[in-house]
């Protein structure tokens, strides 16, 4: 079915996609806010904003707020990443207008009673922490740091524990009355739904939001190439290898994504059958494409001991560069194709997708970018288009990050 539009007087965005044959909806409350819009002195200050927004408002407490999801059937949760915040419930068809009631409310009642601040501080600071216990999960901000190192991108999501450990609930108002206005605000519900009674709750709900808000747009991030290797007392090196990637804008995106879908986006990909298959030299290892509205990047990831360390650098530099010199063979691009192909098509039989894809198109594009647009774009992709990609996105070097047990 068609996705309806609307946007309230304060120019809040409401999409909504009826879905008749589900019994429940995903809905959607997002803000076009990220680590990426912070100061210089605001390093994490968009995820703990996220978090408080769980910790009470004037109507409830923290404890009723998860209930008044929970405790009829649903699922409540909440993300950050570097240009936006989302937060969502699954609900039953029923209580579609109660989701966005407590989503709103959470938006544009939250207290940020300074006891709750202090508390959720510490809870923050326990991630930072934990994430740092994790050589697997750190390596790659750690990688983004060093990829663009005086660029907003590269700042990592969760900020420092000096920079968390200094806010005051006077810095979270700031942020959010700088950020959380109408034209960064988009609801996005997909599932059972009636357009007309997910609107009236938009507009009680999210009426109250001020209007303005528009954001300017980040010069493309510079990335820094070489080697930064982090000594850890581990058992394996953890590490990343990334070039160039592609901004959502670009028209090589589709080809970005087959790229990297060949190389190590699947269990078929030459770098998992090479490097784990055939020579068992990791049990994790794949890539990725990220896409931002400024640039992107392309990265390798995975695991391996230290004395084969060298050798997949190698492999991983000796199957980029056959590539490079002759692209992927005729069977090759027709399954990657299709296993994108199918990926995407599939996922988009939960609600929770849906609500998540129309939001991100409307962001990023503002309007709804047909799932037939996608795959035919996808399906254009062509062997002479991959091979002019790869020559241009690894062309200036590689960037790598490390972290291992390596001799300090």
């Amino acid at each position: 079915m068609p996705v309806h539009k609307y946007t309230l007087a304060n120019n809040v965005r409401v999409l909504v996609e009826p879905l008749p044959h589900v019994q429940s909806a995903a809905v959607g409350l997002w803000c076009v806010t990220g680590s990426s819009h912070e100061e210089a002195d605001e390093a994490g200050i968009t995820h703990l904003i996220e978090h408080m927004l769980f910790k009470g408002t004037s109507k409830r407490t923290a404890k009723e707020i998860a209930e008044a999801i929970e405790g009829r059937g649903g699922m409540l949760n909440a993300f950050t990443d570097k240009e936006s915040t989302c937060y969502y419930c699954r609900v039953l068809m029923e209580d579609v207008a109660h989701g966005v009631e407590v989503l709103g409310d959470m938006m544009t009642r939250s207290l940020f009673d300074p006891e709750e601040l202090k508390r959720e501080k510490g809870v923050v600071l326990e991630e930072i922490k934990r994430s740092e216990d994790e050589p697997g999960d750190l390596v790659h901000d750690l990688h983004f740091e060093h990829c663009w190192p005086s660029h907003p991108l590269g700042k990592p999501v969760i900020g420092t524990p000096e920079s968390v450990s200094s806010f005051e609930r006077e810095h979270l108002l700031r942020y959010m009355e700088r950020r959380y206005r109408g034209e960064n605000v988009v609801l996005s519900i997909a599932g059972h739904v009636d357009p007309e009674v997910a609107l009236a709750a938009a507009e009680e709900t999210l009426g109250s939001i001020p209007s303005g808000g528009a954001t300017a747009e980040l010069d493309r991030p510079v990335r820094a190439c070489g080697t930064r290797e982090v000594s850890r007392d581990v058992e394996q090196v953890h590490f990343c290898i990334g070039a160039e990637g592609c901004s959502v804008y670009d028209d090589d995106l589709y080809t970005m994504t087959v790229l990297d879908g060949a190389l190590g986006g699947s269990m078929s990909s030459r770098l998992f059958q090479e490097i784990r298959e055939k020579r068992g030299l990791a049990y994790a290892i794949g890539s990725y494409s990220i896409f931002y509205r400024p640039g992107g990047a392309y990265t390798v990831y995975g695991g391996t001991s230290l004395e084969n360390w060298p050798l997949v650098q190698e492999l991983v530099s000796a199957e980029i560069e056959k590539v490079i010199q002759a692209g992927l063979t005729e069977d090759e691009l027709t399954r990657t194709k299709n296993n994108l192909r199918g990926n995407l098509v599939m996922s988009l039989e939960g609600t929770s997708s849906r609500m998540m894809r129309m939001a991100r198109s409307e962001i990023v594009h503002g309007r709804d970018v047909p799932i037939e647009e996608t795959l035919a774009k996808l399906g254009a992709v062509t062997n002479e288009g991959l091979i002019e990609l790869a020559r241009r996105v690894f062309a200036n070097g590689l960037s790598t990050t490390a972290i291992g047990p390596f001799e300090a």
